[in-house]
């Protein structure tokens, strides 16, 4: 049962705070300057990164069963597509750059690039193919499933991590107020759900029924 004097936020307040977090940085985005005279590959795959950063926040969520009016067998399908869309706007952005830039993403994929904001970028890239194929390998591997799943959010943990400090670094697309405030949301919960999946342990989470 609820505590007395506390009251649950309600369900469409949580979906339009998530709504706004994700929706007003892609739209800060297309009024940044950066764009100004960029062909429209470079745009498309910058925006695509700015896509990937939002579909971060909203995986953690999914996985933890976070959002309401959603049962756990919707989140985790959910969570599955949301994956797929993310290793999709990742490939997006990598390949845009390559398309512009040959040169400079080579140099980013062998670590030979002079900007530290590179190097984030390609491990938390790495990092979301790991998990992804992880998830897609779950049967197959035979592995035990505390196992999988201390693996399978290790990778996501290093995707935000390396996403986050990448997003920072960079003065690209994204505008400077709403891209901190996206990466703080993103890690906060990433933390919360960790923490609250106990998946350094053997364990899993059982939800109290009131």
């Amino acid at each position: 049962m609820n505590e007395p004097g506390r009251r649950r936020v309600p369900g469409s307040v949580i979906w339009a705070g998530l709504l706004i977090a994700v929706a007003v940085p892609i739209a800060a985005a297309a009024f940044s300057p950066q764009l100004a005279w960029r062909d429209p590959v470079y745009i498309g795959a910058g925006f695509a990164g700015v896509v990937a950063m939002s579909l971060l926040l909203l995986q953690p969520l999914l996985a933890g069963g976070y959002l309401p009016d959603l049962s756990v067998r919707h989140s985790r399908r959910i969570h599955r597509w949301v994956g797929t869309g993310l290793v999709a706007a990742v490939v997006l952005h990598v390949g845009g750059l390559w398309v512009t830039s040959p040169p400079d993403v080579l140099d980013a994929l062998f670590f030979r690039a002079p900007t530290f904001f590179s190097v984030w970028g390609v491990i938390a890239m790495w990092a979301v193919f790991g998990a992804a194929l992880l998830a897609l390998l779950l049967r197959r591997l035979g592995l035990r499933f505390w196992v999988w799943r201390l693996g399978h959010t290790s990778l996501a943990a290093i995707t935000v991590i390396g996403s986050v400090v990448h997003a920072v670094l960079i003065e690209g697309t994204m505008e400077t107020i709403t891209k901190v405030l996206l990466c703080t949301l993103v890690l906060a919960v990433t933390v919360k759900v960790l923490i609250d999946l106990r998946v350094w342990t053997t364990e899993t989470r059982r939800k109290k029924k009131a």
